[in-house]
């Protein structure tokens, strides 16, 4: 199915889609708000970002909604159930590399654990090599999984929009960002900047930005993927 879904490419502006994203929501910056922190709440509370998936496609939902002109409503967010399947199945591509790379990053340290109980007083040229290959691993992994989550971008829009199964989307996704790279780049960047921007205010204001982020984020896979003609947001009778 995913090979008859068509894309744009150099069509994403990221501050026009943040800015389009933010004017999308805000007659209902209020209810998206509550949908995104409760979505967000669940998630946070299911162990191993099982819910992670439906909560994202339970976001976009009501977001969607608006994007067509029609009424969103709170319980949109949990028709993402519907898509729990797919949507574990595209965090999956993220969590299974996120937890082997951990468990690997984790060698080194123990094996210093080990040095360290032999010798006490290990040689500190011995301890400036072995943090510096801490740090290079630490940032190896964090590129790796920067790279898994950017290709991930499209993935749950697609699901919701299109019933694609969790590896169908991300395949599709991966596709697509890599054609529309730099713009996916810059987005992800944005959302960055307003991410530290709201941890500065106090803390909280991270939340009240990241109703904008997934609307902003919609409004790109929109430029990236024209409306399909039968596009439905009612929850699936079955999705894989």
């Amino acid at each position: 199915m995913s090979a008859e879904i068509e894309f744009k490419t150099g069509v994403i502006k990221p501050y026009e889609c943040m800015k389009e994203g933010w004017e999308l929501i805000k007659p209902q910056f209020w209810l998206i708000f509550g949908i995104t922190f409760v979505g967000i709440l669940i998630a946070s509370f299911v162990p191993f970002g099982i819910a992670l998936g439906a909560m994202f496609c339970g976001i976009y939902i009501p977001i969607f909604k608006l994007m067509e002109g029609e009424e969103a409503k709170f319980e949109d967010l949990f028709q993402g159930f519907s898509y729990f399947v797919p949507g574990l199945v595209a965090t999956l591509v993220l969590i299974i590399p996120a937890f082997i790379l951990t468990v690997i990053s984790y060698i080194p340290l123990i094996i210093f654990q080990i040095r360290l109980a032999q010798n006490p007083n290990p040689d500190p040229n011995e301890l400036f090599v072995f943090f510096a290959f801490v740090l290079v691993d630490m940032i190896v992994i964090w590129l790796v999984l920067g790279c898994i989550h950017a290709f991930l971008f499209f993935a749950y829009p697609l699901i919701v929009e299109h019933k694609l199964g969790g590896w169908e989307a991300f395949k599709l996704s991966a596709k697509a960002v890599w054609k529309n790279l730099s713009g996916v780049v810059g987005f992800i960047t944005l959302e960055i900047v307003l991410g530290i921007l709201g941890y500065l205010a106090c803390m909280i204001g991270v939340y009240f930005t990241l109703p904008v982020m997934f609307a902003g984020a919609l409004v790109a896979y929109r430029k990236v993927f024209p409306e399909a003609g039968d596009s439905d947001f009612a929850a699936p009778s079955n999705a894989y």
